[in-house]
């Protein structure tokens, strides 16, 4: 009995560290959910309601935080030379088929290691320095991905600078160079927007979703040497959704691409499905899995085209018959509504598409049927993609505000809550925590104690 309640113990701590990781692009299993953590409804950086801290971090970058124990890892693309031009809004306005200039000058790719509970940079490494190889959109960044890490390893992409891997104490184990990474617009290949795919770890493997203007490809790494173990080659328009694994009775890759959605098997690379895209542009939103089922959207323009939820474990072309609204592989789909950035939430039975024009829908996960729609901010735009934590969904605003929304069948809006600096990166959940990453600052927001109340009051100055 003993013995038993011990195994019990330590297996409760180990479950309950694992809750507190948030490893990539969108947390565990890129849901973009964390229950158990008691975040606040309400907090303000102007007053510092709710902020436990605020640490400065350099240079533009829209990759979020991710989480391992007590540390907390972020990059960024440090503009050597002056100040990185943003545009933020609808990229159409932002400046669609323009580039920005910056790519004329030099930068400083960083990685930063900051102490979850105080917001203390411990460490921070030049991963690479010199003119990046590619323009960029002026919406985007030259640091768009999202790191990711087993607690073990840490992998960044720092788009055509390379794919570089850590120990969890920023020591490079490896780097390797995967080209010019050439995304844009497919009719314009004048125009060069920047990647933004994030890597994705499985197993012992690192896997890379590169769909650009020529010569697109998914491949997959040696996690400990950065050997390459697969690659495909793909005949694919630029994109830059990342890649989801579903861990089913066979395991599947699951791909957000232009021409196709595909599953891969994630250890050999061979394609085991597709379902046809319609040939759409500019996807970015990622693929949502729950329960056997993929919700998968994106193109411009906005609203324009469907969301689908497509039944994993199929074989072949299983595009359905057309004009069919479901079928073997389809559960459902909707006339349009689809966003063009941010990637939807599946949460407590719910789909939740928040559009890049401040327009919030729900859909019933099962049917796909519309159960509201509203616009949750005039003006504001939004690329970051919505998380959730005990029945609220968090919305990051680029003009610099959070709304909290009540999850459920009708719409409640609980708050909104004033950052001050624009948002473009997905907010991370750790020990409740909510991790949001502002154009300057990380924020950790939380409910205060006596000692995190006193830690508020410092801003962590950039090293």
């Amino acid at each position: 009995m003993k013995r038993l309640l011990i195994f019990l113990f330590f297996l409760g701590m180990a479950v309950t560290a694992n809750a507190q990781n948030w490893p990539r692009f969108r947390g565990p299993d890129a849901t973009g959910i964390a229950d158990g953590q008691n975040l606040p409804v309400k907090f303000s950086a102007e007053d510092r309601g709710n902020i436990l801290w605020m640490t400065s971090i350099p240079g533009l970058a829209h990759s979020s935080p991710i989480v391992w124990g007590d540390r907390i890892y972020v990059t960024t693309a440090i503009n050597t030379e002056g100040s990185p031009e943003l545009r933020t809004g609808d990229a159409s306005v932002a400046g669609a088929g323009t580039v920005s200039e910056e790519g004329k000058t030099k930068h400083s790719w960083r990685l930063y290691s900051i102490n979850k509970r105080t917001g203390k940079i411990l460490w921070s490494k030049t991963v690479h320095e010199g003119k990046p190889r590619i323009t960029r959109h002026p919406k985007a960044s030259n640091a768009s991905a999202t790191p990711a890490t087993n607690g073990k390893y840490l992998v960044a992409l720092f788009g055509s600078e390379g794919l570089f891997c850590f120990d969890m104490d920023g020591e490079l184990m490896w780097k390797k160079d995967l080209g010019v990474l050439d995304q844009g617009y497919w009719t314009k290949p004048q125009y060069s927007w920047g990647p933004a795919s994030s890597p994705v770890i499985y197993e012992n493997f690192v896997i890379v979703q590169n769909d650009r203007q020529q010569n697109s490809f998914l491949a997959a790494y040696d996690l400990a040497t950065g050997k390459e173990v697969w690659k495909v080659e793909r005949n694919e328009k630029p994109a830059w959704s990342t890649p989801a694994i579903y861990n089913g009775e066979r395991p599947e890759l699951v791909l957000n691409s232009a021409r196709y959605f595909y599953g891969y098997d994630p250890k050999t690379g061979k394609e085991l499905w597709r379902f046809s895209n319609e040939d759409r542009q500019v996807i970015t939103p990622s693929p949502v899995i729950v329960d056997g089922l993929a919700v998968i959207t994106g193109a411009v323009p906005t609203g324009s085209h469907p969301i689908y939820a497509i039944r994993l474990g199929g074989s072949g072309d299983i595009t359905p018959a057309e004009g069919a609204r479901t079928s073997e592989h389809l559960a459902w789909k909707t006339p349009r509504w689809s966003p063009y950035t941010p990637t939807p939430l599946v949460y407590r039975g719910i789909v939740y598409v928040i559009v890049d024009n401040g327009v919030l829908r729900a859909f019933d996960f099962k049917t796909g049927e519309r159960l509201y729609q509203t616009r949750v901010a005039v003006g504001a735009g939004f690329s970051a993609s919505p998380v959730a934590s005990d029945g609220k969904i968090y919305l990051a605003s680029e003009d610099g505000e959070v709304y909290v929304v009540k999850a459920g069948r009708e719409y409640e809006l609980l708050s909104t809550n004033i950052i001050g600096e624009v948002l473009m990166a997905t907010p991370a959940i750790s020990g409740k925590m909510l991790i949001v990453r502002g154009r300057n600052h990380v924020y950790a927001i939380g409910r205060k104690s006596a000692a995190r109340a006193k830690a508020a009051n410092q801003v962590t100055p950039v090293r």
